[in-house]
């Protein structure tokens, strides 16, 4: 069942690399023109909402990065969804993919919190109020919490979608065995698959969100 996960080749071309680049053929590009068509309104539509409600409570200095988020969302989402039709390969299922996204981004928040708000940022090492011999425990723990968050990004993305994705593979699995040996638990079994699709769906659209929601809080907190 992990056989669907694994990276695949065509004539010593990584398949991967032809995910990556489709999610960004996929979209149509804005023009100088009067008229849009209804996709180019749709797009532009959700890339206001989502950047509106996104940096709402960050301040000005901070939105620099919404173009940034903005594309890694649409990215994450696309390659999310294209992953669930059948012969597809979902690169977000690789560990290694989630956290060459997560790394980066994280280092990039420390970064600019150390260089703009060095003293706020070295504030979260050690809250107010902190009696003086939990000081060093206090700060051991904040810090490991600190490098801990892009491990969480990129397992967060990762597992969930992996799990998604090889609870569908067993379940049709099943289904297809018990076709002919028990068609009544058969076709209950395809009801079930076809509500965990949608849900999958979603699962897809969420995590991706969640991933950018998450960047944007470690730049309010870095």
């Amino acid at each position: 069942s992990f056989d669907q996960f694994s990276i695949t080749s065509f004539l010593g071309i990584p398949l991967i690399a032809l995910a990556l680049t489709l999610p960004w053929i996929l979209y149509p590009t804005p023009q100088n023109r009067c008229m849009n068509n209804r996709l180019l309104t749709l797009q532009s539509w959700f890339i206001r909402q989502f950047t509106h409600q996104l940096f709402l409570p960050i301040n000005q200095g901070g939105h620099k990065w919404a173009l940034l988020l903005a594309s890694i969302l649409i990215f994450l989402i696309t390659l999310n969804l294209l992953g669930i039709l059948p012969y597809t390969f979902t690169p977000t299922t690789q560990l290694s993919m989630n956290m060459g996204l997560a790394i980066p981004l994280w280092l990039a928040t420390i970064l600019i919190g150390a260089r703009y708000q060095p003293t706020h940022t070295l504030a979260h090492l050690l809250p107010i109020g902190t009696p003086a011999l939990l000081i060093p425990i206090l700060i051991m723990i904040e810090t490991i919490s600190l490098f801990i968050r892009p491990i969480a990004l990129g397992v967060r993305l990762t597992a969930n979608l992996t799990a998604g994705h090889l609870l569908i593979q067993l379940i049709s699995t099943a289904a297809f065995h018990m076709f002919f040996m028990m068609p009544t638990v058969a076709t209950l079994t395809m009801v079930l698959l076809l509500l965990l699709s949608v849900l999958e769906l979603a699962v897809a659209i969420i995590q991706a969100y969640v991933f950018v929601l998450l960047v944007s809080l470690y730049l309010q907190n870095p």
